[in-house]
């Protein structure tokens, strides 16, 4: 005998004929209390009302039924739900790797990035490699990263000091700004670009194609589900 065991398990409410019990106690549409009621009845006052019956306590001894526009319950629950995601905060650990002699154009760019990051609420690994002979001076690396902190210092903390870790040493620094102040002033920056935009109707195509674009970018980021992730390898730059 063939016996079928996948597929997921509804989690929605049972509604109209799919409640399957002889009574209910029933709350009305502006959820008044009308009492312990037979099914029937239920069903009958949900046509009446041109609404539907929603089991909206299954364990309840009878269970609570709700009548009301399930359809719009279900699509103002879920915009509610995106609302929440995208206002919720998400802890990001961004990574840069440095060299222990490197380069000042490069150590600007990557300072610029690290900028960037702490600018954006999020934390930075900043890594230092050593390499070779290299190995045998420590303080070059502890300088640099020094010397990055207090670059940095108006926009970030060091939440981590720095250690040796193997052939690396690593530092974590930390942003001023919370995550939820820095997503905030993105959405002010996105509306100040639209009423820029619709001020000076001259603004070429081109570049309100790519305000729409950031905007889609952003709105990916705000509702990402991951609380802590390493950045991905575009990310990471080595020197």
């Amino acid at each position: 005998m063939w016996c079928y065991r996948g597929g997921s398990i509804s989690t929605e409410p049972r509604i109209n004929d799919r409640i399957r019990v002889p009574e209910v106690r029933l709350v009305g549409p502006s959820g008044e209390q009308v009492g312990i009621v037979p099914l029937a009845k239920a069903l009958e006052l949900a046509q009446e009302y041109d609404l539907d019956l929603v089991e909206v306590a299954a364990n309840a001894r009878p269970p609570v039924c709700k009548l009301m526009d399930y359809g719009k319950f279900k699509y103002e629950s879920a915009m509610k739900a995106r609302e929440a995601r995208k206002n919720q905060a998400h802890t990001v650990i961004k990574e840069m790797k440095l060299r222990p002699k490197i380069d000042p154009h490069d150590y600007d760019t990557k300072k610029g990035h690290v900028v960037r990051f702490l600018k954006q609420g999020d934390k930075v690994k900043i890594t230092i490699m050593f390499r070779g002979r290299e190995q045998s001076r420590p303080e070059l690396g502890y300088r640099l990263l020094q010397r990055l902190a207090s670059d940095v210092e108006d926009l970030g903390f060091i939440e981590s000091n720095p250690k040796q870790d193997g052939r690396n040493m690593i530092m974590v620094l930390g942003p001023h700004k919370k995550k939820t102040e820095a997503m905030a002033e993105a959405r002010e920056a996105q509306a100040a670009r639209k009423a820029e935009a619709k001020a000076n109707p001259g603004k070429s195509q081109n570049a309100a194609e790519s305000d729409i674009v950031d905007e889609d970018i952003a709105d990916e980021v705000e509702t990402a589900e991951v609380e802590t992730a390493e950045a991905p390898a575009e990310a990471s730059a080595e020197a």
